[in-house]
């Protein structure tokens, strides 16, 4: 209980701090002591105001800018019939000088500017008289009476093409944007043997993806990412070791650091290069490196899927179903479209795809096409605009000492990203076949209900007596805009991966049950306080519940 309390004032501590920055974000600047400690002032108005910086900042630097051009000046009547007469002025819809008002002597300076380079224009390229001298005796006077005010703007615009031209010719790249993700997460595991065994964390992800088109409609992802969270700091949940590897129930996406144990310490590396290009009425998929399934094919899972980011589920076993964890690197996929609407039958898609572990290792046992491996094929369906259906298979090779739910190897080298370590540990060199079922309901704007199925039989390369089958399946119930615009309230329940017969007394369902509630602060910042329970991890009840309680916080760009 005193471990609770700990934990409990920690995160609320950093909530409080986060949510301070963040509406400071959101506002604006932090006040300047000028806007706390400068007294009420009255305003021409009678109406009562701060005296402000900003206030200062706006102060006359001239004697000049204290006059005002009336309608009735001999001035303004003049550069009224030039405007007129030669439609100097065009920034305005009705082509006319702001009417009948009075301006500044800025303001009637740069018309007047206006009006000195059409005249110029006109000069310059007539073959006959279209100016009179009337019109150049009246510029010339205006002129040598607004010198100073003409003379300033002109300065101002030398100084804007300036900067301009020095911000074109050392800006980044005219068709790439960087679009980023900062995750920072104070997380703790409850429970009689998981308490026992950690303590509280503070852990990060980054994440900075450089998007390149050169079509306009295709997207070269360059991203870089960086963490501390990563495999070698996932909580131990005390449960029996299974061939050396130890349970991946209840991690969280951002402990999926993208490069395993390196990023633990917050070194950047690249984990993700692929490339998207439609070609007709399909999208063809090419990862060079770090690809997932769901990089490329609909997951079926609305509100809890985020792509591992950090704006959907807590856990990696809620966002999406463990059948798209299978494999993982280097390959391809492509979506192929039909259906067009208009009726029952919205538009949907069949998506087929291939990814490599190790497709640059030339050494016997890897490569392409002889080392780890998955090939998926998926058919999706749209039922008007409220029901997805989706079938997916997926068949795998995996060498000795490959986990199953491992995406590739994304966390680290043979480490399950879900499920219990029986469902995950290949001892030997085994192919699989998985068959999924994905299903997505969405009832009003306001609720949406998605879940899945997943049945996995492993045949083992060595002999038969080291088959075995593993099973999956979740369902959770989002409300979108809960109690703000933004805002997400989730609740996921299901049993990730397991395998039973492969342990003697360890043959229970592993049930993981999750609740969270995104709270956005604004487009870019949202908090998600949430809490994972998991009963019988390991697949043994004899395993005390373990309760993990998490605050992220997550900064887009």
């Amino acid at each position: 209980m005193k471990k609770l309390w700990k934990f409990l004032l920690a995160g609320s501590a950093v909530f409080c701090t986060i949510l301070v920055v963040s509406a400071a974000a959101v506002a604006g600047e932090t006040p300047a002591p000028s806007e706390i400690t400068e007294p009420l002032r009255a305003s021409p108005q009678g109406k009562v105001e701060n005296a402000t910086q900003d206030d200062q900042m706006a102060q006359v630097n001239s004697v000049s800018a204290l006059s005002d051009v009336q309608p009735t000046d001999w001035a303004f009547q003049a550069l009224q019939s030039l405007v007129e007469r030669y439609g100097c002025i065009a920034g305005y819809p009705n082509g006319t000088y702001r009417g009948n008002r009075a301006m500044t002597r800025y303001e009637f300076a740069a018309g007047l500017n206006a009006c000195l380079n059409r005249v110029n224009e006109l000069i310059a390229t007539a073959t006959s008289e279209v100016v009179n001298k009337d019109d150049l005796a009246t510029l010339q006077k205006l002129q040598e009476q607004y010198s100073a005010e003409l003379t300033a703007l002109r300065g101002r615009v030398d100084v804007v093409e300036a900067k301009t031209a020095e911000l074109e010719a050392h800006q980044f790249s005219t068709t790439t944007k960087l679009v980023g993700e900062a995750i920072f997460a104070v997380t703790d595991v409850f429970g009689s043997r998981a308490g026992d065994r950690n303590g509280a964390v503070f852990q990060d992800r980054v994440r900075l993806d450089l998007q390149t088109s050169f079509t306009g409609q295709d997207t070269l992802h360059t991203r870089l990412a960086t963490g501390n969270g990563g495999n070698t700091r996932r909580f131990d949940l005390g449960t029996a070791v299974f061939n050396g590897r130890t349970t991946s129930e209840g991690i969280q996406t951002f402990n999926i650091t993208g490069n395993g144990e390196t990023n633990n310490n917050n070194s950047v590396s690249v984990d993700w290069l692929a490339y998207f290009v439609p070609i007709g009425p399909t999208r063809l998929y090419i990862a060079g490196y770090g690809g997932i399934q769901s990089d490329y094919v609909p997951t079926i899972n609305p509100y809890f899927e985020d792509t591992d980011g950090g704006n959907g589920a807590l856990s990696s076993f809620a966002s999406e179903s463990p059948i798209y964890r299978i494999g993982g690197g280097s390959g391809a996929g492509i979506n192929i479209n039909f259906g067009k609407g208009g009726g029952i039958l919205q538009q949907s898609s069949i998506t087929l795809g291939y990814l490599a572990s190790s497709p640059n290792n030339p050494s016997l046992g890897s490569g392409l096409f002889n080392g780890n491996y998955a090939a998926l094929g998926q058919f999706n369906i749209n039922l008007g605009d409220r029901l997805e259906l989706a079938a997916t298979y997926v068949h795998g090779y995996h060498s000795a000492g490959s986990a199953l739910f491992d995406a590739g190897g994304i966390v680290d080298s043979n480490v399950g990203v879900v499920g219990t370590a029986q469902a995950n540990t290949l001892a030997n060199a085994s192919s699989s076949n998985s068959y999924g079922l994905e299903a997505a309901f969405r009832a009003n704007q306001k609720l949406s209900i998605s879940g899945f199925f997943s049945y996995h039989n492993i045949v083992g390369e060595t002999g038969n007596n080291r088959n075995f089958e593993a099973w999956s399946y979740g369902a959770g119930v989002a409300l979108p805009d809960f109690g703000k615009k933004g805002n997400v309230l989730g609740l996921f329940a299901g049993a990730e991966p397991y395998a039973r017969g492969r342990v003697r007394g360890a043959n229970d369902i592993p049930l993981h049950v999750e609740g969270f509630y995104k709270y956005r602060v604004s487009d870019n910042i949202s908090i998600t306080p949430g809490v994972i329970w998991l009963n019988a991890p390991g697949q043994n009840s004899d395993n005390k519940d373990a309760f993990i309680g998490t605050l992220r916080t997550t900064f887009t760009f």
